[in-house]
């Protein structure tokens, strides 16, 4: 019997600086909106943004504040469509109504690690049935004349079935390998299995970004050097750093680093509330969102977590600000933090070991 055709890959877009390693802000459901987008192109725009998963099922259409992060994207760089489901043809559907906005290309997500998500079989949870994965991958590499990428964890337990997962991508021609090197039981837990995207990286046609606590310019030169990815994709760590992606190509270049102040950070916290606050909303929603981000940028405020205790404690956004303002301006020229300060937690339940509790 012949072997199955392979399937040529695309060529990804140009990078801001050829011949550094890629950089990609990962897609976060509920932050990386058009907004924060902006925001972060203002302190230094990666190589590629992703957009939060459209959730495709029989009856569903393109989330019109997902488009808008595609249509109405200022920053310059390609923004790809992330699309997160199980069902064949409305996935079909769903790339080619994508095609017909200026997405940089379809990407699938084999990653979301929520409960909610992987226990309907879409997410990470295809991660348990690689028959239907792989006739997903064969679909939307089929339904999709451009760039076609994936996003995915390295198992669901553990990584037993990545080595028949990197199979698949490589039959199916994906143009992108973006490994966030945990499983999906892991959730955000200790240290990212780095070899992992190694392994990656020695297998597939395509390049490999390492995703998974890439928390500062340093570590993301580690993980390149041991992984020999050909880029680095970064989530939460870009929230608490909007300068990351700059500082990783300074790093790269062997330039100077980048270190921004206490001052800074709460520049950044104005700029985020005013591009992110729905106006409309109640007062305390907007005090809300903001928290959600404050919760990431206080991990490298100060080592006792005395931003973070205070401002998870505030109601209204007077009291908020006056916490940054004592936080961040009592002594505005201190260095933020490189990286989080330990025992500093942003999301317990999804961060620290099973059976433990923040302190």
């Amino acid at each position: 019997m012949p072997a199955p055709a392979v399937t040529p890959l695309r060529p990804l877009p140009p990078p801001l600086h050829p011949g550094l390693p890629l950089t990609a802000l990962a897609p976060m459901q509920d932050v990386t909106d058009l907004p924060f987008m902006a925001v972060i192109a203002h302190y230094g725009a990666p190589d590629y943004f992703f957009t939060e998963f459209f959730r495709v099922h029989a009856t569903s259409r393109l989330e019109p504040h997902i488009v808008r992060s595609i249509t109405d994207n200022a920053t310059g760089r390609p923004v790809f469509a992330q699309l997160i489901g199980e069902s064949l043809p409305d996935l079909a559907r769903a790339a080619a109504d994508l095609l017909r906005l200026p997405a940089a290309g379809i990407d699938l997500n084999l990653g979301c690690p929520a409960p909610k998500i992987y226990r309907k079989n879409v997410g990470g949870g295809l991660h348990r049935d690689l028959a239907k994965l792989g006739e997903i991958l064969r679909t939307l590499r089929a339904s999709t004349l451009g760039i076609f990428t994936v996003k995915t964890r390295i198992g669901f337990e553990d990584g037993a079935t990545f080595e028949r997962l990197l199979e698949l991508v490589d039959l199916h021609g994906a143009d992108l390998l973006s490994v966030h090197c945990r499983s999906v039981k892991e959730l955000y837990r200790g240290e990212p299995h780095y070899e992992f995207a190694a392994r990656a990286v020695a297998r597939l046609r395509c390049p490999v970004l390492a995703n998974g606590e890439i928390s500062s310019a340093a570590k993301a030169g580690a993980v390149l050097a041991s992984t020999g990815a050909a880029g680095v994709m970064v989530g939460r760590h870009a929230i608490r750093n909007p300068w990351i992606f700059r500082q990783i190509r300074e790093h790269c270049s062997g330039m100077p680093v980048f270190a921004p102040t206490l001052g800074e950070v709460r520049e950044y916290i104005d700029r985020l509330f005013r591009a992110t606050a729905n106006p409309a909303a109640p007062e305390l929603a907007r005090v809300s969102r903001l928290k959600k981000y404050l919760n990431f940028i206080a991990q490298s405020v100060d080592a006792e977590g005395r931003f973070l205790r205070a401002m998870r404690h505030t109601h209204t956004e007077a009291e908020l600000f006056a916490v940054c303002d004592e936080h961040l301006l009592g002594a505005p020229a201190t260095p933020f933090a490189t990286e989080p300060y330990p025992g500093v937690i942003a999301r317990p339940n999804c961060e620290l070991p099973l059976g433990m509790a923040c302190t």
